[in-house]
């Protein structure tokens, strides 16, 4: 079998598409003989022959497109749904970004039943209960919070707020309330609510936490995504 035969074979089990890391870890490459078999996977993908982009790191078939799209809710349909569908894909991937490097990971109970690709969030997580690390009022606060990776120690490590059109300014008043915790905070979202970020941050009440949040972008998770996918994916020495 051909090496494209083998990646169109690998997303034919998959309901017809996958990310980038669901290839490098079912795609049986060690017959390939290429010292570089996850670019291999990266240039066969692009072949618009057979595959096409649905998002940053998520490829389809070209023969399933049209069940891919409605299944995902995406090209023609609703503008609702494609925003549903974008927070919970970048939810996903760092749910399995932080999995990955080990991390105990947890969403809140609300996002527990939405789709993931073809699964739902919960899926994905390690935990079903958050670990409960502080006071219940201030618990509360972390159990809203997008994506929560813990440490060994059972404490929260990172705190995600994924920003597709909702307020910047709630996901940092959460950050506010959760600052005395040695951890680090991120707001996800498109580059173009870069602007907006910075003039939310740069407000009064957030002086204390201005310098312990970061804005990191879409494009950004998708290739941490890759790599993290791609080095977890190789033969451990």
């Amino acid at each position: 079998m051909k090496q494209h035969e083998q990646v169109i074979e690998i997303l034919k089990q998959n309901e017809g598409f996958g990310t980038l890391g669901y290839l490098y870890q079912n795609v049986e490459t060690n017959d390939w003989k290429t010292k570089t078999p996850f670019a291999s996977i990266r240039r066969i993908v692009q072949n618009e022959k057979y595959f096409f982009k649905i998002k940053p790191g998520l490829w389809g078939l070209n023969d399933y497109r049209d069940k891919i799209l409605r299944q995902l809710g995406l090209g023609k349909f609703s503008i609702k749904k494609e925003e549903i569908f974008n927070h919970s894909y970048y939810q996903g991937l760092l749910v399995e970004i932080g999995n990955f490097r080990g991390y105990d990971t947890f969403i809140p109970h609300q996002d527990k039943n939405k789709k993931y690709l073809n699964k739902s969030l919960s899926s994905v997580c390690t935990l079903t209960d958050i670990y409960e690390f502080t006071y219940k009022e201030v618990l509360q606060k972390a159990k809203t919070v997008d994506v929560v990776w813990f440490n060994q120690r059972k404490f929260p490590s990172h705190f995600f707020e994924v920003e597709y059109s909702t307020n910047i300014y709630n996901s940092l008043i959460k950050f506010v309330e959760l600052q005395d915790f040695y951890s680090k905070y991120f707001i996800v979202g498109s580059l173009k609510r870069l602007r907006e970020y910075k003039s939310k941050i740069s407000n009064d009440i957030f002086s204390d936490i201005k310098d312990r949040v970061q804005f990191i972008d879409y494009e950004y998770i998708y290739h941490l995504y890759t790599k993290t996918s791609e080095i977890n994916s190789m033969p451990k020495l």
